[in-house]
């Protein structure tokens, strides 16, 4: 498998990097996807407070990218902090809608999500219609799940602040908080049911792969974010399925990850071949699958508006080699891929450098991937029928 060179491509600042691995992180993951199961917020850049005059300073004509912009300011005398502040304008200026600038905390967890585990109560949420955030999954053995709050429960407040029309990911950022061992106020609401628990954070797994024997004999592979391991995970979950049985693939709400786990996931249903090409910063690349996939068995794979980044990756290569039939609505449209660049205060900037396509040489990035079957509502049980119809693998 090919990939992009980890090492840094100038003296500063630093790249960073997990060995060999390709760790190209397709938008801002894990903060809201894996570690809580929302889709990432837009333009979660970092505010500056005089960011402008800080740049202007730093350099006679601001820079759009924010490492140089950084380091421009350290040689002319600023502090870490101020040229963490340069970086951040300049990434608003580079109109790079998924560019974003985090603070070594922020960053810190987003790689300890891509390690499959987080900081948190085990609370999953979205925003209704009213403006409410309402509990769409608790997981088992987390602090919420011995509370005793459920799927359906509405979030009325944190510690005391009404979050009702506050964005999702702002909610869920209060609850994770910053170490486990400390405590949170919920406040909770059940039909006319008002209440509130005191929970304790606690160090959590993202089990980012569920599966589940449906009764129409299928196996289900739900795959929340491609985290560290889950491309193993869902190869094992295919070997081990009972045998003629057919897969549905839930990538629904699955916001990206590792992109290596979205090619691993991939060789479970290829033997060997293209998954996606992508260039960085000119240079064409290509992931292929590891060989030994099963070919045979009949696969649909679930999407919707929520499946993004990697996970399109992982769809468009299956609905482009004729490897499953697609159901569902049409997904997020993320295709373009980011690397991070260490900053001299600790943060993080992270830029667009390029953008992938899928291997019948389709974009993704703004225009997503249109199912093979249109389906909302019962998008499931359409799945199971299309399954159905494919037929006993020969």
């Amino acid at each position: 498998m090919s990939g992009p060179d980890p090492r840094p491509r100038t003296s500063r600042p630093r790249r960073i990097g997990r060995g060999a691995a390709l760790t190209l992180v397709f938008g801002c993951v894990l903060a809201a996807g894996a570690a809580t199961g929302a889709l990432p917020a837009e333009g979660r850049k970092s505010s500056t407070q005089d960011g402008s005059s800080v740049a202007a300073a730093a350099h006679e004509q601001p820079l759009d990218d924010p490492t140089e912009a950084a380091a421009e300011a350290m040689e002319d005398g600023k502090s870490p902090q101020e040229s963490a502040q340069a970086a951040e304008e300049a990434v608003s200026r580079s109109g790079d809608r998924w560019g974003a600038v985090y603070s070594q905390g922020e960053y810190e967890e987003f790689e300890q999500a891509l390690d499959g585990e987080y900081t948190g109560v085990g609370l999953w949420a979205r925003r209704t219609a009213d403006g409410a955030v309402q509990v769409t999954k608790v997981q088992p053995g987390s602090p919420a799940r011995l509370a005793g709050i459920r799927e359906g429960d509405r979030i009325a407040a944190v510690n005391g602040s009404p979050v009702t029309g506050r964005p999702v990911t702002e909610v869920l950022a209060l609850l994770r908080g910053e170490r486990a061992g400390t405590s949170v106020r919920v406040g909770l609401q059940r039909g006319t049911r008002a209440w509130s628990e005191t929970l304790r954070r606690a160090n959590l797994s993202t089990n980012s792969v569920t599966t589940a024997r449906l009764a129409s004999g299928a196996v289900l592979v739900k795959v929340s974010a491609f985290t560290k391991g889950s491309g193993a995970e869902v190869r094992g979950a295919v070997r081990t399925a009972p045998a003629r049985a057919g897969i549905v693939l839930d990538l629904r709400g699955n916001s990206g990850g590792l992109v290596t786990e979205a090619v691993g996931a991939a060789s479970a249903f290829l033997d060997g071949g293209l998954v996606a090409t992508y260039d960085v910063r000119g240079s064409q690349r290509a992931l292929h699958a590891e060989r030994g996939g099963d070919t045979t068995r009949p696969v649909v794979v679930l999407v919707d508006s929520g499946t993004m980044s990697a996970a399109e990756l992982l769809t468009g290569a299956l609905q482009d080699r004729g490897r499953a039939v697609v159901v569902g609505t049409r997904t997020f449209g993320k295709g373009s891929v980011q690397m991070p660049s260490r900053l001299p205060d600790g943060s993080v900037a992270e830029l667009t450098v390029g953008h992938y396509r899928t291997p019948a040489g389709h974009s993704v990035d703004g225009r997503g991937i249109t199912p093979d079957l249109e389906a909302g509502d019962g998008a499931r049980q359409r799945a199971e029928t299309v399954l159905s119809g494919l037929g006993d693998p020969s």
